[in-house]
């Protein structure tokens, strides 16, 4: 698609950032190594949103912040990136949006952005849903799927949609029909803007490690290991310089939770 398109040398780039070598084939074995030390190295983070920072969803915008600027972002920044990246690579790639299940059961649509991957097999790749499967999940496959991050079932619904499961938990409901970046800027704004939103009444920072999980919410810094969680308050100070440590963000200043989005 043409809006995924981006240059050999951005491609060069994000490949640097997220340490992997162009692949000699768009595959599958690829394509499993790609997304995995993409989600090692590039967080899950909503620092633009509480930093004052615009939100560009087109393909040049979303792999310099990920590949130059060396940040992370939230769903339609990391899948968008990623998409980007695998369509250099010679992936065919289509986008998907999905509604989050919550307790009232799914979302509104454009929640979320997910990412349909052939290799020629059909492969669901998410980077951008925080905690989630650290390899791609097959789309035609309805029994369960052991991954790293849990274990992964998508069934279809009778409509046609996908529900894709971890655990036993529905997570979101993917629609099947191809979407274009500029179809989730609407979704992006709301998630950005909204008082009712997650993402502006939390700040977070998250990254898969090998050994578990580190993620800095507000000035909670949280690492698990195995079976083990560790938490620990940092003083006010000293957050930026855990945002450089831990997630090689460098920033000029803290970003701080607003607190006029209560409702």
């Amino acid at each position: 698609m043409d809006d995924l398109r981006i240059s050999s040398a951005r491609a060069d780039d994000y490949l640097a950032r997220i340490g992997a070598r162009r692949p000699a084939r768009a595959d599958a074995e690829a394509l499993r190594d790609l997304h995995r030390r993409h989600l090692l190295t590039v967080p899950f983070e909503n620092l633009s949103v509480h930093l004052g920072e615009d939100i560009v969803l087109d393909a040049e915008a979303l792999t310099g912040k990920v590949a130059v600027e060396r940040r992370g972002g939230f769903c339609y920044e990391l899948n968008g990136a990623f998409a980007a990246l695998l369509t250099a690579l010679g992936y065919p790639v289509t986008l998907l949006a999905a509604r989050v299940f919550g307790e009232d059961g799914p979302g509104p649509l454009f929640d979320h952005l997910a990412l349909r991957v052939e290799t020629p097999q059909p492969w669901l790749v998410d980077v951008g849903f925080g905690r989630h499967s650290e390899y791609p999940l097959r789309l035609d496959l309805s029994g369960e799927q052991e991954d790293p991050g849990g274990v992964f079932r998508i069934s279809e619904t009778p409509q046609g949609d996908l529900d894709v499961h971890r655990d036993g938990v529905a997570e979101y409901r993917l629609e099947q029909r191809p979407r274009a970046l500029a179809d989730f800027e609407l979704g992006c704004w709301w998630n950005r803007t909204s008082p009712k939103s997650h993402f502006t009444r939390s700040l977070v920072c998250s990254l898969l490690t090998e050994k578990g999980r580190i993620t800095l919410s507000g000035r909670t810094l949280t690492v698990t290991e195995g079976g083990s969680r560790h938490e620990e308050e940092l003083p006010e100070d000293a957050v930026p310089a855990a945002y450089r440590e831990h997630f090689g963000i460098v920033l000029d200043r803290a970003p701080e939770l607003k607190a006029d989005t209560d409702v």
